[in-house]
Formats: C-alpha cells, sequence, structure tokens
C-alpha cells in the first residue's frame, strides 16, 4: 500500500464519520461563584458544527487518492 492510499482511507474515513456524526460536542464548566470553601460552577455545552460540504470533500478526496493510488501500482 502506497502513501496516497492510506491517506486517501483517512480521509474517506472522516468524510463518513463528519456525515454522520454532524457536530462534535463537549461540555464547559465554569466556576461562577466562590466564598470560602463554598464554589457554585455552571456547565454549559458548546457544540462545533461539522459542514456536510466538508464532509462530503474529504470522501470525494479520499475515493480519488485510492483510485489514483490502485492505478499507480
Amino acid at each position: 500500500m502506497n502513501t496516497a492510499s492510506v491517506v486517501g482511507i483517512i480521509l474517506i474515513v472522516i468524510g463518513i464519520v463528519a456525515l454522520t456524526v454532524q457536530g462534535i460536542t463537549y461540555t464547559k464548566r465554569e466556576k461562577v461563584l466562590e466564598l470560602g470553601p463554598i464554589e457554585a460552577s455552571k456547565e454549559t455545552k458548546q457544540t462545533i458544527p461539522l459542514s456536510p460540504i466538508l464532509g462530503g470533500v474529504a470522501l470525494i478526496g479520499g475515493i480519488a487518492l485510492v483510485l489514483a493510488g490502485s492505478r499507480r501500482s
């Protein structure tokens, strides 16, 4: 397996994940109040959206690299 095929397979996996997940969600914890031993914190959920266009481009680019790598061999 050459480098183009390996990079193509990685791009295909990234494209499929980007198309199925649609975003990465994480929880952010912030300290709101601190009075001696008493603490109050707030948790907020943040989402980083993943564009379906990005997933499609990665998928198509990965397929093209796998095809190009198989033609060279």
